[in-house]
C-alpha cells in the first residue's frame, strides 16, 4: 500500500498471519506512535533499550525495522490538523503489531478520546495489563512481591461505548420520554443519560482470551470481576456468559470454584484452571489482603479501568505499568499513563511503562529472550539506585538521572 506520510522501512519484512498464528520474520516491521508530551523522551529512550536488548539476545540475527505512524499532535502537524489520520489505521492493519506513547485528545470535539478511537476502530477488544513488582521499586504495601496478576479488560462496550445524551438536548428529552412513558423508568428531571451495552459476543471473546492466557502460562485462576449483584442484566450477564464460555469451550481444562470444593475438597487438580468470580467492590480489598489468590482478572470496561490503576499503585505506580490493546491478531502496546505536558522535552520522566509495554510486544512476537534481558537489566539498574526523579524522591541514597541517562544505565546492565 502507498502512504501519504508514512515511510515503510526498506530493510524490514511484514509480520503475517499463517494458520491462525503470527509469522514473524527476523527483521519484522513494528509500528510506533511517538506520543504527545513526554512521548518523545520515553519513546526515544525505550527504542534504544529495545534495540540493544534484541542485539544482546540474538547477536545480530534479529533486528526490528521501525515504522513511524502518526496520531495526536504530531499527526496534526503532518496531516494539516488531522489528529487521527486514516492511514494510521491502515498501517496498523497491514503491519499488525505496534506500540504507542501517550496521546492527548484535542479539546473542542472531533474525538472523545484518541486512545478509545484506536481501540474501537481497530477492534482491539482486550486491554491487557500485567501487574508485577520489580525488586527495589518503592511501593506503599508491605509485600508488593505478592502481586502478580494480569487484567483482561473488555475494551469496546460498557460505558466506554460512548452512548450518552447531554441534559437538555432534544435527543436526551426524546430518550427520557421513551424511558418514562414506554418503559416505566423513574429518574430525576434533566438527568444526563447513558446506555451501558454488554453483549455475549464481546464478553465471550474477552474471557476466551483470558482463559487461553492462563492455560498458556500455566496459571491457576481466572476471576470474573463484575457488579452483577446490582446490574443484573449487564454485569450479571458478563458473569454468566464468562462461565458459559469456560464450560462450553474449555470444559476439559477448567473447573468452577464450587466444583473445586464440592468435588476436589479444595485441592486443585493438575492441569485445571479454576474459574471464579468476585463482586467489583470487594475485589479491591481482596487484591490488597490476599493478592496471591488471583492470577488473571477478566472485567468489563469500567471495572478494569479502576482496577488496573489501583493494582499498579501497589507495585510502584502507573509510571512502570505496561499495557496492550489486542484484537484477534492486531496488537497495539501502549504507555498506560498520560502525557505529563509540564515535563515535555525535559528528559526527566520514567520510561518504565512504555519500556515494559515493549517487553510485552517482544513476547507477543515470540522474542521472550530480549524481553527477559530488559526486565533483568531494569531491576539491576533500580537495585543500583540509578533512577529517575519519581523513584529518587522515594528512595534513600538514590542517584537521580535523566530519562536518557536511565536508558544508558539499563543498556549497560543488559
Amino acid at each position: 500500500m502507498t502512504y501519504q506520510k508514512i515511510v515503510v522501512p526498506a530493510d524490514g519484512q511484514k509480520i503475517t498471519i499463517e494458520n491462525g498464528k503470527l509469522n514473524v520474520p527476523d527483521n519484522p516491521i513494528l509500528a510506533f506512535i511517538e506520543g504527545d508530551g513526554i512521548g518523545y523522551d520515553i519513546t526515544k529512550a525505550s527504542k534504544r533499550i529495545w534495540d540493544a536488548a534484541v542485539q544482546a539476545a540474538y547477536g545480530g540475527q534479529r533486528k526490528v525495522a521501525w515504522l513511524e505512524i502518526y496520531a495526536g499532535e504530531k499527526a496534526a502537524q503532518q496531516y494539516n490538523g488531522d489528529y487521527m489520520p486514516a492511514e494510521t489505521f491502515e498501517a496498523m492493519r497491514e503491519f499488525i503489531v505496534g506500540i504507542k506513547g501517550p496521546l492527548t485528545t484535542p479539546i473542542g470535539g472531533g474525538f472523545r478520546s484518541l486512545n478509545v478511537t484506536l481501540r474501537q476502530v481497530l477492534d482491539l477488544y482486550a486491554c491487557v495489563r500485567p501487574v508485577r513488582w520489580y525488586e527495589g521499586i518503592p511501593s506503599p504495601v508491605k509485600r508488593p512481591q505478592d502481586v502478580n496478576m494480569t487484567i483482561f479488560r473488555e475494551n469496546t462496550e460498557d460505558v466506554y461505548a460512548g452512548i450518552e445524551y447531554e441534559s437538555g438536548t432534544p435527543e436526551n428529552k426524546k430518550l427520557a420520554k421513551f424511558l418514562r412513558e414506554e418503559m416505566g423508568a423513574k429518574f430525576f428531571e434533566d438527568a444526563g443519560l447513558g446506555i451501558k451495552p454488554i453483549s455475549a459476543f464481546a464478553t465471550k471473546r474477552l474471557v476466551r482470551k483470558a482463559i487461553r492466557q492462563a492455560l498458556d502460562a500455566g496459571l491457576k485462576t481466572v476471576t470474573l470481576v463484575h457488579k452483577g449483584n446490582i446490574q443484573k442484566f449487564t454485569e450479571g450477564a458478563f458473569r454468566k456468559w464468562g462461565y458459559e464460555v469456560a464450560k462450553e469451550e474449555f470444559g476439559d481444562v477448567t473447573i468452577t470454584e464450587d466444583e473445586l470444593w464440592n468435588n476436589f475438597n479444595g485441592k486443585q487438580p493438575a492441569g485445571k484452571v479454576v474459574i471464579n468470580d468476585r463482586i467489583a467492590d470487594i475485589i479491591f480489598q481482596h487484591t490488597l489482603l490476599r493478592p496471591t489468590e488471583f492470577n488473571v482478572l477478566a472485567t468489563p470496561n469500567l471495572n478494569g479501568d479502576y482496577l488496573s490503576d489501583a493494582l499498579a499503585a501497589q507495585v510502584g505506580g502507573l509510571g512502570i505499568a505496561p499495557g496492550a490493546n489486542i484484537g484477534d491478531y492486531i496488537a497495539l502496546f501502549e504507555a498506560t499513563h498520560g502525557t505529563a505536558p509540564k515535563y515535555t522535552n525535559l528528559d526527566k520522566v520514567n520510561p518504565g511503562s512504555l519500556l515494559f509495554s515493549g517487553c510485552m510486544m517482544l513476547e507477543y512476537i515470540g522474542w521472550r529472550e530480549a524481553a527477559q534481558k530488559i526486565e533483568q537489566a531494569f531491576a539491576k539498574t533500580v537495585s543500583q539506585k540509578i533512577v529517575t526523579y519519581d523513584f529518587a524522591r522515594q528512595m534513600d541514597g538514590a542517584k537521580e538521572v535523566k530519562t536518557s541517562e536511565f536508558a544508558s544505565a539499563v543498556i549497560q546492565n543488559l
